[in-house]
């Protein structure tokens, strides 16, 4: 029997219990601002939210696994399909914990220098 085949009722209530038990799942979070929204799943060049929280974005967010950041993402498009907001990147840069060098670090320079004894 596929799934198609079941009455309507019975298809919107297993749709709403898969996106139920991805909300559960999902670790990742969206953070605008104050606003901060659970991601649905990961999208090749984007990511879904749940249209019932969210019904627009653009702009620059910040994307979180639980608390360690991963990368800032532009969002450029975004639309409502099947109850989800599918949100689509421009780019999105990956979270360092330092600063990018500006100079090229020599290979053979000492990693600390000793004090005078």
């Amino acid at each position: 029997m596929m799934i198609e085949d079941l009455p309507k009722e019975i298809r919107a209530g297993l749709d709403e219990a898969r996106r139920r038990d991805q909300k559960r799942k999902s670790r990742l979070r969206v953070q605008a601002g104050a606003d901060v929204w659970r991601v649905q799943r990961l999208l090749d060049g984007g990511f879904a939210l749940d249209a019932t929280e969210v019904a627009h974005l653009r702009g620059r967010v910040d994307l979180y696994d639980g608390a360690r950041h991963l990368m800032q993402c532009l969002i450029v498009a975004s639309a409502v399909e099947d109850g989800e907001l599918i949100c689509l990147l421009k780019s999105s840069t990956r979270a360092t914990d330092r600063a990018p060098l500006d100079f090229v670090r020599d290979e053979t320079a000492p990693v600390g220098y000793l004090p005078r004894a």
